[in-house]
């Protein structure tokens, strides 16, 4: 029977589980935007995961929009990287990387001076945290389309950089409302060129980049992050199960080797409509593996991996909390509680010091209950 401690084969690789290590803002990085010494343990302790995504990283100096975020752009980004695959590969676990470009979701004190880019220039109504302290996001600045085809390249370089780094793979950071993201939505791409209007047009940008980047790897080497109900930072879409099933199966078309839903357990993270459930779409449109995000535990991320809805399940704040979290899981033992408060800050605090099993239990957290979501899924498979 399958189960999260399952092995999986995707193309030529081959999880020891289908536990996925999710991508994670940690802000650590050291001058640069270099991965540094910290962030070699941090990852090598947590490779026992079936496969570790990391955080996002910057595919060029436009894409930053947060404090000490790694890059892929820099020689001294590569060889930093370098370090973090070189242990996590000894320790035996699979690694990708995240590229990232965060679009208008920064500001000049990120980016030189200048304004951030986006599809339309289309404000949103939030504050972000800049080195100098927390200030208004800009109205953003429209790319013109002769821009689009350098940023298409930057993903292609960096993809090759992460090669070069050492990673087995990589994932397209399509989700969060983010460049990639705002181009394929309808609520923050009121473009009227061929980069915009149509679902056709809001596609064209995200998949230029997903053909560049599988121009690099290989399609099955390559992952694609979504998340349709975010709603967070002014993002939104009038057909979010329309847009994202016809995007999934342009995806297939390419043949990437996994698509990142994130798809929020009982309603959480802003989502506007927890009873659309879009995976079973993407089930039905993408042959590839499909890897679901978004408040799991072992209880309910074993069921959905029992029912077939999906292939791995990726955990975020668990493994951040629990290096050791499918020993944890196979085991039954207690968790440990996570630490809001270094998140994103800290050094070693909240980042390479939480103990594995026998080195010291910090107090469990409570184990969310089963949900709606089973139920649901379980409604659908009558209705068919």
């Amino acid at each position: 029977m399958m189960s999260l401690l399952s092995s999986y084969k995707m193309g030529d690789l081959t999880f020891r589980n289908r536990m996925v290590m999710a991508p994670m803002t940690r802000c650590r990085a050291i001058e640069g935007n270099v991965p540094g010494p910290l962030t070699v343990t941090y990852y090598t302790q947590r490779a026992s995961a079936g496969l570790i995504i990391t955080e996002g990283s910057q595919v060029s100096t436009q894409g930053v929009g947060f404090n000490r975020t790694p890059g892929i752009y820099s020689p001294e980004q590569v060889a930093g990287w370098k370090k973090v695959t070189a242990a996590v590969h000894q320790a035996g676990g699979t690694i990708f990387l995240q590229l990232w470009h965060v679009g208008r979701m920064s500001h000049p004190d990120y980016l030189s001076g200048e304004i951030p880019v986006a599809p339309s220039a289309i404000p949103v109504q939030e504050e972000i945290h800049t080195p100098t302290g927390k200030d208004k996001i800009p109205v953003p600045r429209a790319l013109s389309s002769g821009e689009i085809p350098g940023i298409v390249h930057q993903f292609g370089q960096a993809a090759k950089n992460a090669r070069e780094a050492g990673f087995d793979g990589v994932e397209i950071h399509g989700a969060n409302g983010y460049l990639l993201d705002q181009f394929l939505r309808d609520g923050s791409n009121r473009r009227t060129d061929t980069y915009g209007g149509s679902l056709k047009n809001r596609m064209r940008f995200p998949l230029e980049v997903a053909r560049a980047v599988t121009g690099e790897w290989g399609a099955r080497r390559v992952g694609y992050r979504i998340s349709p109900h975010f709603s967070v930072h002014g993002m939104s879409d009038t057909d979010p199960a329309g847009t994202f099933s016809c995007f999934a199966k342009e995806l297939d078309r390419i043949g990437v080797g996994y698509i990142h839903l994130v798809e929020p357990v009982g309603g959480r993270l802003g989502v506007t409509a927890p009873d659309a459930l879009i995976a079973p779409l993407i089930r039905g449109k993408f042959n590839g593996t499909l890897m679901l995000n978004g408040g799991y535990d072992a209880s309910n991320g074993n069921g959905v991996i029992e029912s077939g809805l999906a292939d791995l399940i990726s955990f975020g704040v668990l493994f951040l909390a629990n290096p050791d979290l499918p020993d944890r899981f196979g085991r039954h033992a207690s968790l440990n509680r996570e630490d809001t408060s270094t998140f994103y800050t800290g050094e070693e605090k909240g980042y390479t010091d939480y103990p594995a099993l026998g080195t010291g239990i910090r107090e469990p957290v409570r184990v969310r209950e089963k949900n709606r979501f089973l139920n649901h899924i379980a409604s659908l498979e009558k209705e068919r």
